[in-house]
């Protein structure tokens, strides 16, 4: 009985063993897989043609001079790789709170400016939230973010609608409280009386004095991105 009770033990202790082993293993792939799930696709304009006909010239190229202004349908936020016990999980941020102003004379942007409300800035989880919100961003001393374009932008030709154009912007990122200059690739498109405008910038947290988490078991990687996708109209 004693011979039995030990093997009875031994088998349970193996099998906790192996219980435990799984779910090192496989916690951080529930966490990417269903907690986190697939990240948001990076910010992309979305082409709407205009059917045309002879007697329809709406896709022809227009004179976009004047004011512009961030519309609904904007959003702006962040991404980012956590290493969770050895296993990459990407991570997206967004918010909608997005403003902005922009100024075209004839083929050149000649001024451009947009804020984001950093405070705003959800993922999937409220403690990563906090942590941004508090300890990285430190939203109660700098609750915004924006980008001033330095240079002007011109094109060649004047956009049609339904047109994507790849055009490339240099200007100034705020974050936190840090000014930095970049530079970053950007996609444009007309779509009828309106616009959009998309892009990525590289970022390293540590450039705008921003200290990326490390919990032991789990930490995020120094380098990110900041999003954005935006509705224009006109002012």
């Amino acid at each position: 009985m004693q011979k039995r009770t030990k093997i009875i033990t031994a088998s349970i202790l193996a099998g906790v063993l192996a219980l435990g082993a799984t779910a090192a293993i496989a916690g951080p792939l529930i966490y990417r897989d269903l907690v986190v799930g697939e990240a948001d696709a990076a910010p992309s304009v979305t082409a709407r043609p205009t059917e045309t006909s002879a007697a329809d010239d709406s896709a022809a190229p227009a004179d976009l001079s004047g004011e512009w202004a961030v519309a609904d349908g904007s959003f702006a936020g962040y991404r980012v790789d956590e290493v969770l016990n050895g296993t990459d999980v990407t991570v997206t941020g967004r918010t909608e709170q997005v403003t902005g102003e922009l100024a075209v004379d004839g083929l050149t942007l000649t001024a451009a400016s947009f804020t984001v409300d950093v405070a705003s800035i959800a993922t999937d989880s409220g403690n990563r939230d906090d942590y941004f919100r508090s300890n990285a961003m430190r939203v109660d001393q700098y609750p915004t973010a924006s980008f001033v374009l330095t240079e002007p932008i011109t094109v060649d030709t004047a956009p049609a609608a339904g047109e994507v154009q790849q055009v490339t912007a240099t200007g100034e990122l705020e974050l936190a409280g840090v000014t930095r200059a970049v530079t970053v690739e950007l996609e444009a498109v007309l779509n009828g009386a309106g616009g959009q405008v998309a892009g990525s910038i590289p970022i390293t947290f540590a450039d705008f004095g921003v200290e990326a988490p490390d919990l032991g078991f789990v930490s995020v990687e120094p380098d990110g991105f900041v999003e954005f996708s935006l509705e224009l109209e006109r002012a």
